[in-house]
């Protein structure tokens, strides 16, 4: 099966500066399983620096920002919430001049986890029953912020999937590809969005204004696969059977930084936990509205071509 990326001319000019980093690290892997190293290289190239941001959460107990990031000044009612929140919105947000604080990772290629190759990966348990075993193969402390991270993940990994959703961990590409395949149709080619920053910017968390009309991507199925915190990179995939919407928009801030965000739009959320964190940002409740959040940049959604 012929599998063929699509990304953006912008995306295509970063990911050219950034596959040059990529190649100059040593430590730099290899695909063994046929799949194109270009994919592996942007796959790569989108798991950011939110390893050491998550591990500081699970130490913490609830999401809090790294203290070695900046962000700049925003609306004063940004204090009441975890800046994390910020990547909620609705659907009557989605018009050309909406001004919204939102918060997106900041990526460091040089020091993010690599995806392993599938048959290093499957060599390596992956299970709670077995978290003691990996703590030592670690190296890490039992009670350690990093020993935490390593059993969230896995809690996380296996957890029961709620009604009409189809979950999966991959621990390699070549297993993220054969999820994504599986979910959206054998003989499918695939493409993949994400949301990539248009400017070399650390700040964080800061007012964005839309920029141009959103455009819609039709797709009757997505497959999103979010980045995890792991000693190697992990990725959490899920495919849900429900009326979701997906759109790109381009973001401008007042310093000019730019970003070319991707957005999904949950249009049935009465099955959802009614303590997820968007009920309490956007006010609503499981059923009551649809909840719309931006991709981060550590997160890929893969469609039909």
């Amino acid at each position: 099966m012929a599998l063929r990326l699509e990304v953006t001319p912008c995306s295509l000019i970063l990911l050219g500066f950034l596959i040059i980093m990529v190649a100059q690290q040593s430590a730099a892997r290899k695909l063994t399983d046929g799949y194109d190293k270009d994919i592996e290289q942007f796959v790569n190239l989108k798991i950011n620096d939110q390893t050491n941001t998550h591990i500081k959460e699970v130490d913490d107990g609830h999401q809090k920002m790294s203290k070695n990031h900046s962000h700049a000044h925003a609306s004063s009612h940004m204090e009441h919430l975890d800046p994390l929140l910020y990547v909620f919105f609705t659907l009557s947000d989605l018009k050309v001049g909406k001004n919204m604080p939102i918060y997106f990772p900041y990526s460091r290629p040089s020091e993010t986890p690599k995806l392993l190759p599938k048959e290093e990966a499957d060599s390596i348990p992956f299970s709670t029953s077995r978290l003691e075993y990996l703590l030592n193969l670690f190296s890490f402390p039992k009670y350690s912020p990093q020993a935490k991270a390593v059993e969230y993940t896995l809690n996380q990994c296996e957890l029961e999937s709620i009604k009409g959703e189809t979950k999966f961990c991959a621990a390699s590409l070549k297993s993220m590809l054969d999820f994504a395949t599986k979910m959206l149709g054998g003989d499918t080619q695939l493409k993949v969005l994400t949301t990539t920053r248009l400017s070399n910017s650390t700040i964080l968390l800061q007012n964005y204004t839309i920029l141009e009309e959103p455009r819609e991507t039709m797709a009757a199925k997505m497959v999103a696969c979010h980045s995890m915190p792991y000693p190697y990179a992990i990725f959490y995939c899920h495919c849900q059977e429900s009326n979701n919407r997906l759109f790109e928009i381009l973001l401008g801030a007042d310093n000019g930084d730019r970003v070319k965000a991707s957005a999904i739009c949950h249009m049935d959320t009465s099955q959802w936990d009614k303590d997820h964190a968007s009920f309490k940002v956007l006010k609503t409740k499981p059923g009551a509205s649809h909840v719309c959040h931006f991709v981060s940049t550590d997160s890929l959604v893969w469609l039909a071509a």
